[in-house]
């Protein structure tokens, strides 16, 4: 029997340091909602294999042992704590594969990516035990955050309309049209409290979308139909362990570090977006349900982001990383679970329930053939349903036109010019726009006397 809170307090856990312990079935109840959305968004977890098959090398079994590994590792966030569902650091994925060229194919480049791994994993271990990372979130201004997010949010969309739409695009024209309605209406939620029918397709985000994109793609013939197989995954541990990983291949010279050095300083700053954009997604929720106390705390998201870092560093270096957040399925949980207890009874339940069933769908060879061909349509949906979360989001944290001022501007250069311009143009917008020294606050007010 699930154990149960009392009455906005937490959902129960066992004590653990800096960890919270939660453990299925136990301290948290079911949700088939997600547990179906997890099978079929298990196509986007699948969309990591074109990408290492491309730079790092791998056949697609080893890819697909890659992918199995990082999956079981996202299971460690509702274990531990963090109520958000983990993913990539997907904005930087672009500047890894850059990075990724300037060394030969082969172990030459796979050590390179191994350094800049092991470089993001020590920054999130630092920041995170130290608590620095806490006092980060806490002391940015509301304007560089949304700045931050809303130029995440700037990208994401862009990427899809440059990258992905042509290929595509009548099928991710009518599952964006889906998804948003589903998620985002207003009109959609007043007749979902009315209708049962859609109530229950309230339940299931954007799962919809994706079955209509498998349904309607290849009758439009920008989908091809799915080749069925059976069967369970075969895992490529000794082909792996011995062609891509430091027991196989050996430890990365310090010339490799120090190269990615710079790179790091911008994936962090990316994966910093994501910690703020949790911050007020899971903010957001804790509001609108007062019965269950939610807390995101960055320090312990770090800590888990950095361990899933290093860990793939050693046995699976992953060229879409470790990431704090997949905005938009946690943005779909909050969403449903915002509809109250009889929707969610804990937040807990929707995010793990969700993790649990992408790493079971990732098993079975049936739904990883039947979703093959939707990769690329999945992966652009998630991404436009970030972009949109991302712009909400970060214009309910800013206020005046100054703040507005800064942030859009911010947001433009980072999505155009990268992470690290649209950091430093944000700061320096901020300090011309914004801030007031003490000296000037705090000064009475002087009447100046003027002339008629």
């Amino acid at each position: 029997m699930v154990l149960k809170r009392v009455e906005g307090g937490e959902q129960p856990y066992i004590p653990a340091g800096p960890f919270k312990i939660r453990i299925p079935l136990v301290h948290f109840e079911w949700q088939w909602p997600e547990f179906f959305q997890g099978l079929i968004l298990c196509a986007t977890c699948l969309g990591a294999i074109p990408v290492l098959t491309e730079y790092l090398g791998v056949s697609f079994e080893v890819a697909l042992t890659m992918v199995i590994i990082n999956g079981g590792l996202y299971m460690l966030h509702y274990l531990l704590g963090d109520p958000v569902v983990p993913g990539w650091i997907t904005p930087a994925i672009p500047l890894i594969m850059a990075f990724m060229t300037k060394y030969q194919m082969g172990p030459e480049r796979t050590q390179a990516l191994i350094a800049l791994q092991l470089l993001v994993a020590f920054a999130f271990l630092f920041l995170g035990s130290t608590g620095l990372a806490f006092r980060l979130v806490k002391l940015i201004p509301d304007s560089l955050k949304a700045g931050v997010i809303l130029g995440a949010g700037i990208s994401a969309v862009m990427n899809v309309m440059q990258v992905r739409f042509a290929s595509a695009p009548i099928v991710i024209t009518i599952g964006t049209v889906i998804a948003f309605y589903l998620l985002f209406s207003d009109s959609f939620k007043s007749v979902a409290r009315k209708n049962r029918f859609m109530w229950q397709l309230a339940k299931y985000g954007m799962l919809p979308s994706i079955i209509v994109a498998l349904i309607v793609g290849p009758f439009v013939k920008e989908l091809p139909f799915p080749q069925i197989e059976w069967g369970i995954s075969t895992l490529h541990i000794s082909e792996l362990i011995n062609g891509y990983t430091i027991f196989g291949i050996g430890f990365p010279k310090m010339g490799y570090f120090i190269d990615a050095l710079p790179l790091l300083i911008a994936v962090y700053i990316i994966a910093f977006g994501d910690f703020v954009l949790a911050e007020s997604v899971i903010g957001a929720a804790d509001k609108d349900r007062p019965d269950e106390l939610i807390q995101f705390n960055p320090n312990r998201s770090n800590l888990i982001s950095g361990i899933r870092n290093f860990i793939m560093a050693i046995v699976a270096p992953y060229t879409q990383l470790c990431g704090p957040l997949w905005a938009a399925v946690t943005v779909s949980v909050a969403e449903r679970y915002k509809m109250g207890k009889d929707s969610m009874y804990s937040l807990w339940g929707g995010i793990g329930t969700f993790r649990i069933a992408t790493f079971f769908a990732l098993w079975l060879m049936p739904i990883v053939s039947l979703v093959k061909p939707c990769l690329p349509v999945a992966l652009a949906l998630t991404l436009v349903v970030q972009g949109f979360a991302c712009s909400y989001i970060a214009m309910n944290m800013i206020r005046s036109n100054a703040q507005r001022g800064v942030a859009g501007f911010m947001a433009v250069i980072l999505a155009t010019k990268g992470a690290a311009w649209g950091l430093a143009a944000g700061v320096v917008f901020y300090l011309v726009c914004e801030y007031m020294p003490k000296s000037l606050m705090t000064a009475p007010a002087t009447n100046i006397k003027t002339d008629a």
